[in-house]
């Protein structure tokens, strides 16, 4: 296996570490009921499954 040669400063570290940070997720308004939800991902309205608008399964389906 390979070893570095000098230790790597704190700021080079940090420098690199930089991109990796978490983000915070995108919500979007349903058009249909107006509920925030996760973009591409189906929601629940009044036990209803919807999905980019439109009703996917009724509550006596599921």
């Amino acid at each position: 296996m390979a070893h570095p040669k000098r230790k790597q400063s704190k700021t080079r570290r940090d420098k690199r570490r930089t991109h990796v940070k978490a983000r915070k997720p995108t919500i979007s308004k349903c058009p249909t009921t107006g509920q925030p939800h996760l973009r591409h991902r189906a929601y629940y309205v009044d036990g209803n499954l919807y999905y980019r608008g439109r009703l996917v399964a009724t509550q006596e389906e599921l």
